[in-house]
């Protein structure tokens, strides 16, 4: 039998006494006697804060997701809240998903807060992430709190922490907090509930969030009965709030995959919840062509990203990536607030250092500024609270975010897809489409486009393997790809940019993160990242070529993924 190192033991052992109940002393105690390699993954690190928060596979263990480090998370939380806000009664929201153990774990953390004299709005059943954020500002809260892993597999589970903007934690409360936490022992967790503290929620903000929905994403398209709609939930918690923001918004024609709708943390009918994944839409699609529809949507399971499949010039159902489907929804954004003479040069748009530079090319169109931030959307929130002199207009990530107006402050595929509707819908009338008003962009702009790869690496080893590729890539740095030099080199762990014809350095003023990021001399990017909440490394990349007309996109588009393909081989991560 393999043999468990010393500290791993060390750890499992202090979760062997009384403060911890039965069952998990007794799952610990049979990892100690038959399963090392499952002991030294639960315990041989504490479970830490990502770019979405906090997402573990759930079990026993200090590197899992429990009872015990979602409720020491809480106490450290209730501590923290108590030292920033010492003479007010705190309150804070709570949601959760479909996820299994999601009710349980929020009660759970209902109890420790209540337990803390915490007054706790607990939705009462299910709801989607972008309605926690508004809820928390709605009901004036401290704090809130998504019990999600969002789109992991099925043994995952999470937990995020919202502030009192509506928006994820960011620096300085992050580190804060974390520090609280880490100073705790398992033993001071107050478990023991103050019941008349818990509120349940449910109707009234319901009703407040699809009012505030509508008010931001309906343009009142002509003829929104001439468009017909697919909508899957992906088994998550969409289906609670996307059909009636269409319903209200006048959207009639609204098919929904009957064998996704019920929530369900197996997600039975795909390999993984994810609407980046065509897989993931498969039956969507079918259903698609069944009914004749324009547009399909698709949410992950706790509904904050969105996947949006529309009809391509053959009229063949086609996936768009996070970044297509961004660009038209600001572009859209854009010219609405453009039409109804809103801009004025104090209005701006948010996007990330791995999405598409497209961004930046709209803004300066329409005479608006573009806020890059960090990967995940509490860097565009953070941008918001940063410059309240200027008028968020709307903005996303690759990774099939977006954010429409600042009435939430989280990436929001409710409000989203009422927005993706409303484009397709106000196109269709014009004698257009959604995918043809994508191609007029790139005729105007310049037709980039964008490509993932994500390589799994899990477990000990997988972390130790992605922090490796890292260090090769910072310590050889690429010269050349595909043929064209590299210009420019941004490190944003050193905060530093180099100028590689120069080797003049300027720094980065955004916060560190472990992410690298090449440019080329043909307007070629490629980000490397280690992804915040799974066990990934993840390699974007961006190319770009001239579009004089529709009529070229076909050929351009071949041209633009055989260089991608090149690129991939050249960097070995196929």
């Amino acid at each position: 039998m393999t043999k468990i190192d010393a500290k791993i033991l060390e750890k499992a052992t202090a979760w062997l006494n009384p403060n911890f109940d039965s069952d998990t002393i007794a799952k610990v105690q049979q990892l100690i006697d038959t399963d090392p390699k499952e002991l030294t993954e639960s315990f041989y690190t504490d479970l830490a804060f990502g770019t979405g928060g906090m997402r573990g596979v759930m079990g026993p263990g200090t590197n899992r997701i429990n009872k015990y480090t979602l409720g020491k998370n809480t106490q450290g939380l209730s501590n923290y809240l108590k030292k920033v806000y010492p003479n007010e009664p705190l309150k804070v929201a709570i949601a959760y998903d479909c996820r299994h153990n999601s009710k349980s774990l929020a009660q759970t953390v209902a109890n420790v807060f209540s337990a803390n004299n915490i007054e706790v709005f607990l939705f009462s059943d299910l709801r989607p992430t972008p309605e926690l954020s508004f809820a928390v500002k709605y009901l004036n809260c401290h704090c809130g709190i998504v019990l999600t892993a969002s789109h992991n597999p099925p043994e995952y589970n999470g937990y995020k922490v919202y502030w009192t903007d509506g928006g994820q934690i960011v620096p300085p409360e992050d580190e804060e907090i974390i520090n609280e936490i880490n100073v705790l022992d398992f033993s001071e967790i107050k478990f023991e509930a103050k019941n008349e503290l818990i509120k349940l929620i449910d109707t009234e903000i319901d009703e407040a969030f699809v009012k505030a929905s509508v008010a931001n994403a309906d343009f009142k398209a002509p003829k929104k009965d001439d468009v017909n709609i697919v909508f899957t939930s992906l088994h998550g918690t969409s289906i609670t709030m996307i059909p009636p923001v269409l319903r209200e918004a006048g959207y009639n024609n609204i098919y929904i995959v009957a064998e996704q709708a019920t929530p369900d943390g197996d997600f039975p009918t795909v390999k993984s919840p994810n609407p980046e994944e065509p897989e993931a839409l498969e039956m969507a699609l079918k259903l698609a062509n069944i009914t004749n529809a324009d547009i399909v949507i698709g949410t992950d399971p706790d509904s904050d990203r969105l996947g949006v499949a529309v009809r391509d010039l053959d009229g063949n159902m086609i996936l768009l990536n996070g970044n297509q489907t961004m660009v038209v929804m600001t572009d859209f954004l854009l010219q609405q607030w453009k039409n109804n003479g809103k801009i004025n040069g104090k209005q701006f748009i948010g996007s990330t250092i791995v999405s598409t530079p497209m961004m930046v090319d709209l803004a300066t169109a329409y005479n608006v500024e573009c806020k890059i931030g960090l990967t995940g959307f509490k860097w565009i929130a953070k941008m918001i609270k940063d410059f309240p002199e200027l008028e968020f207009i709307g903005g996303g990530e690759e990774s099939f975010g977006f954010m429409t107006g600042d009435f939430v402050r989280d990436k929001d595929a409710v409000t989203a897809a009422l927005l993706a509707c409303e484009i397709a819908t106000q196109a269709k009338a014009n004698g257009s489409s959604f995918y043809e008003t994508l191609i007029d962009m790139y005729v105007a702009h310049g037709f980039y486009k964008e490509k993932l790869i994500s390589m799994v690496k899990k477990g000990m080893d997988g972390a130790a393997e992605i922090k490796q590729m890292m260090i090769d890539l910072r310590e050889n740095p690429v010269t050349t790809i595909d043929g064209s030099k590299v210009v420019r080199i941004e490190d944003y762990q050193t905060s530093t940019a180099i100028d590689m014809t120069t080797t003049d350095t300027t720094p980065i003023l955004v916060p560190k993160s472990n992410v690298l990021i090449y440019y080329t001399e043909d307007g070629t990017k490629i980000a490397a990242r280690p992804s915040g909440t799974e066990p990934k490394i993840k390699f974007y990349f961006s190319v770009k070529l001239p579009l004089a007309n529709k009529a070229d996109y076909a050929d351009v588009e071949k041209q633009l993924d055989a260089k991608i393909e090149r690129i991939v081989q050249e960097m070995k991560l196929n």
